[in-house]
């Protein structure tokens, strides 16, 4: 699979980032609309100067951008009447083909179930447009809401989790395919599953609000059956936590927690290896992948209030050893793993307000690191951000460069408004180009780098429902990819840029809330959604 398929490990509630107010009431499904009104477009994407941090703001409505979109306008002018190419009214380009086949209707415009007071997303649906399923939580679950992991792509199913269970949906249609409740609740997931689609959680000895994370459990996604489950043995006498921070790399699920970090195999639980804290540098965190990446805390040993410093390694999945290490200077602490091959590292300096971008070659040398002149999310720099180290949804890489979502630097190093996309080369650290910023009220999140384009989710807003667009590598040319509906902008306005978390694959975006609250007549509680071809 391309692109992000990520669930960090479960925390306490979230809480709605300063500027954002009070959180709204769960959406109410309307009525079916009436086949809506074509809307004014808004700006489409288009890329300023390559290869320079400076940017020249594009006429709008409508900005040139680059030779291949004029191309591709003229074409669409033949035989076809006057055409605005917008990221809204363009025709969807396929991608691929979507995972699996769809197990319902395809074309009635009721939406799944029909009936008269079902919401249907897909209403008013044009030629082009990619359909949309949206799934509600239907679980009982405790207070204000739970917490939601995933979306986790195998094969054609998609996974979600809540504290309770898992739940597969068929990737092309969202029809629910299995369920599978856990004895004892959830406290750690890691980001993606296995090659063979197994995915090892950390689960609790009891439902006790309590109880500490005691064991590990094996969960097959494709078919929604749970596997082994072991004990986690404690590395020492202070290994009591409440929480894991769980990675997968090969055959090896990586378990971190308070100073300790235990590796074990994905296919029978057997225990792999226990760490020790090599020059009393302490195990902190793990991501997991293609390689495997563990991030050491070192304290100062003439100083014990001192910040310390942070160690980024990379580890052999089979011995937990280091293949090579890499000491920050002092005061740096290491917020998010933006890409792990080729490695991305994402860190800031507290008092410094700062932070800055690290790429690493092979060997674990630095090919660059670069104080960025844009700002991004705090999910992805880590700056006022708990979560997991592999949680930021906004970027992705090839082998030259990072594309990451941004805006204008914050008065803090978190910034909420990132509505364009960077690309930075990580042989130099230098920008190469961004993109113009898009109409007020829209966040793009780069997905996976496909074919030489950068796929990018642009979410609702200005009377626009979410799309898909797909820009060039090379400069950032953009051209549209897919299209919802205007009927589901409602449902998609409701994925908040703080909390929702975001897989593509087989030509489908997923959307995934961080939170679900218990069903209620007329209150919806949106839990997934998705789109593509």
């Amino acid at each position: 699979m391309t692109g992000r398929t990520s669930g960090p490990r479960p925390e306490p509630d979230e809480q709605r980032p300063a500027g954002f107010g009070p959180p709204p009431a769960p959406f109410a499904p309307p009525a079916p609309p009436a086949l809506p009104a074509p809307p004014t477009p808004p700006a489409p994407f288009a890329p300023s100067a390559p290869r320079s941090g400076r940017r020249r703001r594009l006429p709008r409505p409508v900005a040139a951008v680059g030779a291949a979109l004029t191309l591709l306008a003229a074409l669409l002018l033949i035989g076809g009447g006057a055409y605005r190419l917008t990221v809204r009214s363009g025709p969807a380009q396929p991608l691929a083909g979507p995972s699996g086949s769809p197990s319902v209707d395809q074309g009635d415009g009721k939406g799944p179930g029909g009936g008269p007071d079902t919401y249907d997303p897909n209403a008013g649906i044009r030629a082009g447009e990619a359909r949309v399923w949206v799934r509600d939580n239907q679980a009982e679950v405790a207070g204000s809401g739970v917490s939601q992991y995933g979306p986790w792509h195998v094969g054609d199913t998609v996974v979600s989790a809540i504290p309770s269970g898992f739940t597969g949906y068929a990737a092309a249609d969202g029809k629910e395919k299995w369920k599978l409740p856990l004895q004892t609740p959830l406290c750690g997931v890691p980001p993606a599953p296995s090659a063979q689609g197994k995915i090892v959680v950390g689960v609790k000895e009891s439902t006790s609000e309590s109880s500490r994370c005691t064991h590990l459990q094996q969960i097959d996604l494709a078919a929604g059956r749970a596997g082994w489950k072991v004990p986690l043995p404690p590395e020492n006498k202070f290994d009591t936590t409440t929480q894991f921070e769980l990675a997968i790399s090969g055959d090896t699920v990586v378990v971190a927690r308070a100073a300790v970090m235990s590796g074990f195999s994905v296919t029978d639980g057997h225990k792999l290896f226990g760490t020790s804290s090599p020059n009393g540098c302490y195990p902190s965190a793990v991501a997991g992948g293609s390689r495997l990446i563990g991030i050491r805390h070192c304290p100062d040993p003439n100083d014990v209030r001192a910040p310390g410093q942070a160690v980024v390694e990379e580890l052999d999945p089979a011995t937990g050893g280091a293949r090579w290490s890499y000491k920050y200077a002092p005061d740096w602490t290491v917020g998010r793993v933006l890409s792990i091959d080729p490695l991305v590292i994402a860190a800031h300096h507290k008092d410094k307000k700062t932070w800055n971008l690290t790429a690493f070659a092979a060997d674990g040398t630095v090919r660059s690191q670069s104080t960025p002149a844009f700002g991004v999310s705090g999910r992805c720099n880590g700056f006022g951000n708990a979560s997991g180290f592999q949680e930021c949804y906004a970027a992705t890489a090839d082998a030259d460069s990072l594309y990451i979502g941004a805006g204008k630097p914050g008065t803090t190093l978190d910034t909420e408004v990132t509505d364009q996309v960077v690309a930075v080369d990580l042989n130099t650290g230098k920008e190469r180009w961004r993109t113009a910023e898009q109409p007020k009220g829209r966040t793009v999140w780069p997905l996976a780098v496909e074919d030489g384009r950068v796929l990018t989710y642009v979410t609702p807003g200005n009377g626009e429902a979410g799309a898909v667009v797909s820009l060039a590598a090379a400069d950032g040319a953009a051209q549209p990819a897919l299209q919802s509906p205007a009927a589901a902008r409602g449902a998609q306005g409701v994925f908040y840029p703080h909390g929702v978390r975001i897989a593509w694959a087989g030509g489908r975006l997923f959307l995934l809330n961080g939170r679900v609250n218990s069903p209620e007549p007329r209150k919806a509680s949106r839990a997934i959604l998705s789109f593509g071809k």
